[in-house]
């Protein structure tokens, strides 16, 4: 595999939560106003009685991206009276505003939402998609004068039943208006995986083209019983593809395997879903470190590490998929 855990690992568990929370995962990272920045899903309830009572959202501060003071709970301002809970956040800094992509669980579906802050504390709802849609995504910059996002639907019908879901792509004059959404990424483009999809950590514009790490799963019925679930037979692996820097509907390349798989014992045992590798943020550095973070196992926030050129490399060697003909 690509990426090399960190050793200290995890970067961040519940013993580091000055408050209620059981699960402590799915982050979104930034690097904004000169630190770094996390926005966590975390889960309330009793552990060992696997019993879970609340989902919300956290935040956390670093210096150095490795080791995280958590300062407080983030509260985005919904006025839906539908309105469940709202989990799963991506970070983008675009134009300098940070913005917060979120998963919005309501009455008559689930909805991905978009929200824009100056100072990482507040922040404004800027859109809601209609259900069902989730595991949305901003480009860091726009594209022929368009703001992207990546996207994940539910297409039950269309892709015949079950969760053989795919990534797709819109786009907007201004961020509230989205459409000419075309196909990017099908299952059936990931080798190893064989149910499912989606927008991971927010694309990083290289000299290639977007670099973007994505979840896919795979589903194997010999797994049984894993973590909290009384027959849990899912594997949540971290893949990556490579977008054109123009056309980023275009796929270029895709990794022929995973970059990082569930092996560790934190995304193996001892968790509420096991065999779970959730990335939710990558950062290049300019020594050409790239930095994937994600949750592990639904319980941890983990971190893990790659040379940039390694990744792209990979994306684009012999034997990887190449989709680059295929006009979506």
């Amino acid at each position: 595999m690509l990426f090399t855990r960190h050793p200290d690992n995890p970067i961040l568990h519940p013993g580091n939560v000055p408050f209620d929370a059981r699960l402590v995962f799915n982050p979104g990272v930034a690097v904004f106003q000169g630190r770094y920045l996390m926005v966590f899903r975390y889960e309330r309830g009793d552990f060992d009685g696997h019993l879970l009572e609340r989902t919300a959202l956290g935040r956390a501060v670093s210096a150095d991206g490795v080791h995280w003071k958590v300062d407080g709970e983030l509260s985005i301002p919904l006025d839906i009276s539908d309105l469940r809970r709202v989990y799963d956040p991506r970070l983008t800094v675009l134009d300098s505003r940070l913005y917060l992509s979120f998963a919005a669980d309501t009455d008559h579906g689930i909805r991905a939402g978009l929200a824009v802050s100056d100072d990482g504390l507040s922040f404004e709802v800027l859109d809601l998609s209609l259900p069902d849609n989730r595991n949305q995504v901003l480009f860091p910059e726009r594209i022929g004068g368009y703001y992207w996002r990546l996207e994940r639907p539910f297409p039950v019908y269309g892709r015949g039943g079950g969760e053989r879901f795919d990534i797709w792509m819109s786009r907007s004059p201004d961020l509230v208006h989205w459409g000419a959404s075309r196909l990017v990424l099908g299952v059936e483009d990931v080798p190893w995986a064989n149910a499912k999809i989606g927008p991971g950590a927010p694309p990083i514009r290289t000299d290639r083209g977007w670099l973007v790490l994505f979840h896919a799963v795979d589903i194997d019925p010999a797994r049984g019983k894993n973590g909290w679930e009384k027959r849990w037979t899912k594997r949540y692996t971290a893949g990556a593809a490579l977008l054109d820097a123009e056309q980023p509907w275009l796929v270029r390349g895709v990794c022929p395997e995973p970059v990082l798989v569930p092996d560790a014992p934190y995304e193996t045992r001892d968790g509420f879903r096991l065999n779970v590798v959730f990335p939710g943020a990558a950062i290049a550095s300019v020594d050409g470190l790239l930095r994937m973070y994600y949750g592990a196992a639904d319980t941890v926030v983990c971190l893990a590490e790659a040379r940039l050129d390694d990744v792209l490399a990979a994306c684009t060697a012999p034997g990887g998929a190449s989709l680059s003909a295929m006009t979506r």
